[in-house]
């Protein structure tokens, strides 16, 4: 069992653990070319520059927004297909739609982007040409400010609700049948067995859920906004995993990058420990 287990560990310890040693480049002014030992020591100049930077609230602002819409709106929507999916009691339609909802889950942001340029381009896309037929005016859905989180949050659904409904369509499996005839004995009716039974069946996965997506809750995801963002919806969709590719990568500024990085991975640190208290408040217990 041990041997089995080896593998696993030395992925965590190579990929995960050894990389850890770098941490120490975000109070360094990190020079390729001298090395993590012999850069200069700056101390907690990094973090001071990220904080004190022009656009450090309007990153912050972005990241906290996008992720609270994702968690809001994105979190409940596997749930939602789950319990939907798992009312249907024909097989053939149920194995037919989610099959079709977490196809798109194997498709990469490059090719859902070019997906959504072929539907919503301001020139060719198949919509502004629908409303031009109609005599309507044509909308620029990805160069507008104001529709790009609305954009980002819609495509994150398509693409991960079937997928994540498959942890839930298993822990609903695990229901015993026996607690909704008991249900139905005693009078429920199909939303009273609901919000009864299968709901408090599938608590803690649900719980489970939620504390792992806290706990990368600042992690928008880089693939989407990367693929989405350009000169004119920067301002509403630039987030804090952008900014750092463009400093670390472009302008090769590796210590600030790496200090904004680790400020990212402390936030979420924080609020995976304060949502294990909670969970173990409601459920009674910790993970």
């Amino acid at each position: 069992m041990y041997l089995l287990l080896l593998p696993g560990l030395l992925y965590f310890a190579v990929f995960k653990y050894v990389p850890m040693i770098y941490i120490s480049a975000a109070f360094k002014n990190y020079n390729v070319l001298q090395g993590l030992w012999e850069s200069p020591w700056v101390g907690m100049q990094n973090f001071e520059m990220f904080f004190n930077g022009v656009y450090f609230s309007q990153i912050i602002g972005n990241t906290i927004l996008i992720s609270l819409y994702k968690l809001v709106f994105s979190f409940p929507a596997p749930i939602v297909l789950a319990l939907m999916l798992n009312a249907v009691t024909s097989n053939g339609f149920k194995r037919t739609i989610q099959t079709l909802t977490y196809l798109p889950h194997f498709l990469s942001w490059v090719i859902i982007y070019g997906l959504l340029v072929a539907f919503m381009a301001p020139g060719s896309g198949l919509i502004n040409q629908l409303l031009t037929a109609f005599h309507f005016e044509r909308i620029s859905f990805l160069t507008e400010p104001g529709l790009i989180r609305s954009l980002i949050v819609s495509t994150d659904i398509w693409q991960s609700v079937g997928w994540g409904a498959i942890i839930y369509l298993a822990a609903l499996t695990g229901i015993d049948p026996s607690l909704y005839e008991a249900a139905t004995v005693d009078g429920a009716s199909r939303t009273r067995q609901l919000w009864h039974v299968t709901l408090p069946g599938i608590r803690n996965v649900i719980i489970l859920m939620l504390v792992l997506r806290l706990s990368s809750i600042l992690d928008v995801g880089f693939d989407q906004i990367f693929m989405m963002i350009n000169p004119l919806n920067q301002e509403k969709a630039d987030v804090i995993e952008t900014w750092v590719y463009r400093v670390g990568m472009q302008e090769g500024r590796i210590g600030l990058a790496t200090a904004v990085g680790l400020f990212k991975s402390i936030i979420g640190f924080v609020l995976v420990l304060g949502a294990n208290r909670v969970a173990k408040k409601f459920d009674g217990q910790i993970w």
